[in-house]
C-alpha cells in the first residue's frame, strides 16, 4: 500500500474540542487551535475538522477556525459537518479546507457528491458514513451526527458513493468510536474491498495493536484518531515508530 495517514481528527462543538463516545457523551476537551497546532507540530500528516451539531442547526460555523487553522498549519485539512451544497463547499475552501467530508447531505440528495466532485475534483469529496452494525450483521449508514437511520447498507452506499465521484471514504464505527476497543475490522475490510479509493478508518484507536489491525485486517488506507491524542494516551512519535517496527510505510518519518 502507499503511506499510511495519520489524520488528528477534531470535533467541535463551537468553540470547543469535544469527545464523545459511540458520538454521544460528549466532554469538552480544550481549544481547538491550540491542539490542532500541537499535532501539526507533531508531524500529523492531516487535520479533521468536525462540527459535531451543525446538521441540527443547518450550518457549519467552522469558517473562522478553519481560516486561523490554515494560516498557520500547512497539511490537508478536511472539514465536516452541515455542508449541504456547492456553495457551502466552496465557502469552506475558500476559508482553508482543502477537503470536505459530506454525510447526511449527501444521503438526502446523493446528486450532491457528483456535483461537488465536478465542481472542486474528486480529490476534495470525501464522503463521511457513520456505520452502525445491525442484528443481521449488515451495517446501516447513519445520518445526523449517528442520531438518524437512512436505512442504506453501509457497504453498497459506500460504492455508490465512489460511483458518484467522491474521492475518500471517511469511515467511522458507531460502536467502536470512543471506546478505545479497536476498530470494527470487519466493517473496514468491507468497505475497503467494495472500494478502489481510500478509506479512512475512524472511531476505536486505543492502543498500539490497533494499527497494525485496522491496516492489516482491515485494509485501511489511513487512520482517523481523537482520543488517544488529546488525551496524551499515544504520542505520534510512538505510533509512528510502531508502524515502522510493523512494516507499515508512514508519511512523516519523525
Amino acid at each position: 500500500m502507499a503511506h499510511l495517514r495519520l489524520i488528528a481528527r477534531l470535533d467541535i462543538k463551537a468553540p470547543n474540542l469535544i469527545k464523545g463516545i459511540h458520538l454521544e457523551g460528549v466532554r469538552v476537551v480544550g481549544n481547538p487551535q491550540t491542539f490542532a497546532q500541537r499535532y501539526y507540530d507533531q508531524g500529523v500528516d492531516e487535520l479533521l475538522y468536525v462540527d459535531a451539531v451543525a446538521s441540527l442547526y443547518g450550518r457549519n460555523s467552522l469558517t473562522d477556525l478553519v481560516r486561523h487553522t490554515a494560516e498557520n498549519v500547512f497539511i490537508p485539512i478536511t472539514v465536516g459537518g452541515g455542508l449541504r451544497s456547492v456553495d457551502d463547499v466552496r465557502a469552506m475552501l475558500r476559508a482553508g479546507a482543502d477537503k470536505v467530508a459530506i454525510n447526511t447531505a449527501a444521503v438526502a440528495r446523493p446528486d450532491l457528491i457528483r456535483e461537488v466532485a465536478e465542481t472542486f475534483g474528486s480529490q476534495c469529496m470525501v464522503v463521511s458514513i457513520q456505520a452502525k452494525r445491525q442484528t443481521d450483521g449488515r451495517w446501516e449508514a447513519l445520518t445526523d451526527g449517528g442520531r438518524e437511520h437512512s436505512k442504506l447498507d453501509a457497504i453498497h452506499w459506500a460504492r455508490q458513493a465512489q460511483d458518484l465521484g467522491a474521492g475518500e471514504i471517511l469511515l467511522t464505527s458507531v460502536d467502536q468510536e470512543g471506546t478505545q476497543k479497536g476498530f470494527d475490522l470487519a466493517l473496514t475490510r468491507a468497505v475497503a474491498e467494495a472500494v478502489t479509493i481510500p478509506v479512512i478508518a475512524s472511531g476505536g484507536m486505543g492502543k498500539l495493536d490497533h494499527l497494525d489491525a485496522v491496516v492489516g485486517e482491515g485494509k485501511a488506507d489511513a487512520v482517523a484518531m481523537a482520543h488517544v491524542l488529546h488525551y496524551d494516551k499515544l504520542s505520534l512519535d510512538a505510533i509512528r515508530a510502531h508502524a515502522r517496527n510493523s512494516g507499515i510505510t508512514v508519511r512523516h518519518d519523525g
